[in-house]
């Protein structure tokens, strides 16, 4: 099934119950307000949703409606927990042999992954809006998944279990605030803005074998000014899948149902594919030229991020956002 919500309710949205072409909706009167709440008690309230959801592709569903893509929140406006992984080695390697650095060992064995901001997401079709073109304004495309509850030192054989949707985000980066935070020692904050998730999470089923092995195996497409900027492939070449990225999330802490796990930029040893984000162009740009040649994005800049199955069909629908100034 395939799940959003509406910007209506408050500030965590009206769950609704999507059709899977994306054109007609329900909300989920009488099985939870919001998704939040459905996470939080998903044995019992996904049966029902699952059963409305049949029903609305049956063309049975009483109250339904077309589907408008600006009327969307975020699926999650907000959620109790972010956390990022940079599970794409491809990604990493280039960004660090670009200003020659050596990859350390323990990156192979041990997720990359730091603490994102998850007390608001843009909705689908919201501006992302910054200060200033100066902060270097980029994007990246990632896959998340989202959990139920999980218990502190879950192994990734028991995380696997707990993985109940899948989405897409647009983790806004702003680099040319990022060296300075890093130099503190302290990690990301300033340079970490908030992100805009897909139109809708799905749940495994919905991917068919394009989810195996705890990964997406599809490409990740991205569009900037309706132009191809890249469309690397999620299941190749990620180290960690996301049993194991949740897994690591959760060693030391249980995980709260809604809590949102991403794969970080997905790239590939293949550039010939493209990019996910501006950071990953310019690095290949700079290991072949000597110096970056693409600029960071300017207001006005439309991103487009989207996967299709591979009958062409539409999965999350698309993330598709301007690039706007911050009033002052």
């Amino acid at each position: 099934m395939k799940l959003g919500s509406l910007k209506e309710g408050g500030r965590d949205g009206t769950l609704i119950v999507v059709s899977r072409d994306l054109k007609r909706a329900v909300r989920a009167t009488g099985v939870a307000d919001t998704l939040q709440r459905a996470l939080e008690d998903w044995s019992n309230t996904a049966p029902r949703l699952n059963a409305l959801s049949e029903a609305l592709n049956a063309g049975q569903a009483a109250d339904a409606f077309d589907l408008d893509m600006t009327a969307l929140a975020a699926p999650l406006p907000r959620a109790y927990e972010f956390v990022d992984g940079s599970a794409y080695l491809p990604h990493v390697e280039r960004v660090r042999r670009a200003r020659g650095a050596e990859v350390p060992e323990s990156f192979y064995v041990d997720p990359l992954m730091y603490q994102a901001v998850s007390a608001g997401f843009y909705g689908p079709r919201d501006a992302v809006r910054v200060v200033s073109e100066d902060y270097g304004i980029d994007l990246e495309a990632e896959v998340v998944v989202v959990t139920d509850d999980v218990p502190m030192a879950a192994t990734p054989e028991a995380a696997a279990a707990h993985i109940q949707l899948i989405g897409l985000v647009n983790d806004v980066s702003l680099r040319n605030l990022i060296p300075g935070e890093l130099a503190k020692g302290f990690g990301f904050l300033q340079s970490k803005p908030r992100s805009a998730l897909s139109p809708v999470f799905v749940t495994p089923d919905e991917l068919g074998d394009a989810w195996r092995d705890n990964k997406v195996h599809l490409p990740l497409v991205t569009h900037i000014n309706g132009e191809w900027f890249g469309a690397p492939e999620a299941g190749v070449d990620m180290q960690f899948d996301f049993a194991q990225l949740v897994a690591h999330a959760a060693k030391t802490r249980p995980l709260s149902a809604g809590t949102i796990v991403g794969s970080g930029t997905v790239a590939n040893e293949d550039t010939s594919l493209g990019a996910s984000c501006f950071a990953e162009r310019r690095t290949v740009e700079t290991l072949q030229t000597g110096k970056p040649i693409t600029p960071f994005m300017k207001f006005g800049d439309i991103v487009r991020i989207e996967m299709k199955a591979r009958d062409g069909s539409d999965i999350f629908g698309a993330i598709e956002q301007r690039i706007e100034r911050q009033p002052a």
